[in-house]
């Protein structure tokens, strides 16, 4: 699969667990994202370990990781000409105590072998079977991330847009989602990692969207959503990627 090819169908996957965030109109649907956050765990095929060989193959480049060690996750972010930066989380199975630790596992494990491969593994959907409700509350009170995965599959949580890109500020824009039903939320971390100060940032929830869980319990949950940013120094001469995280989340991998 080329770049342009995979990008799309991360964004096509993404508009289609969230059909409300596609059709706002708010801007031009030409303006790319300026980063795609993307969950994962580290296990087998979905390690970023795996996934980050295979997008280099198609051209991203590694810029750095950061490690947020009171979340369980290691972040990995992935830039290519052209393309909207990735940032690529990574939960930490280690993290969790033993038993939804067991229980996830036990559920990633009836993967089908064929969904286990290829290119795709980040816009395919869920590879395994959706988890029951019981489940699913077990694995949010230990980590919502846990839980968020069990249900979703590795994808993309969150588009961030650059708010330079679309021409407005944020104020103007965050104006413009509220008119449209979209709330921004008082979690500055977006319910994944914290923002660099240096950014003005803002998180809108999607929609809640109705889940059939494994035994015909339907629930309706908000497990996405996107974000605006603009930098508060205009000159800095990084991009917003590279600014997204604080800087003493930064860490060198061995």
């Amino acid at each position: 699969m080329q770049r342009e090819e995979f990008e799309r169908q991360l964004w096509l996957d993404y508009i289609h667990t969230h059909p409300d965030l596609g059709g706002l109109g708010i801007w031009p649907l030409d303006v790319k994202a300026d980063y795609l956050t993307l969950l994962t765990l580290n296990h087998g095929p979905f390690s970023a370990r795996h996934l980050t060989q295979t997008l280099q193959r198609m051209g991203y480049v590694c810029v750095t990781q950061y490690a947020l060690a009171d979340k369980g996750l290691i972040i990995h972010l992935l830039g290519a000409p052209g393309s909207s930066w990735l940032v690529l989380v990574e939960l930490q199975l280690g993290a969790l105590c033993t038993t939804p630790r067991n229980a996830l596992l036990e559920l990633i494990e009836q993967s089908h072998p064929q969904d286990c491969k290829g290119h795709n593994l980040l816009c395919r959907g869920r590879p395994w079977p959706m988890p029951s409700w019981a489940l699913y509350q077990e694995l949010e009170a230990e980590h919502p991330l846990a839980a968020w995965l069990a249900a979703m599959g590795p994808r993309v949580h969150h588009a961030g847009f650059d708010c330079q890109a679309l021409g407005e500020p944020i104020t103007a824009l965050d104006k413009a989602l509220g008119r449209a039903g979209m709330q921004c939320s008082t979690n500055r971390q977006n319910g994944i990692f914290p923002v660099s100060s240096s950014l003005e940032h803002r998180f809108y929830p999607a929609m809640p969207q109705k889940l059939v869980f494994r035994q015909g319990d339907e629930h309706r949950l908000c497990l996405g959503g996107l974000a605006l940013a603009q930098k508060v120094l205009s000159e800095s001469p990084a991009t917003l990627g590279e600014e997204l995280l604080p800087a003493h989340t930064r860490c060198e991998m061995a």
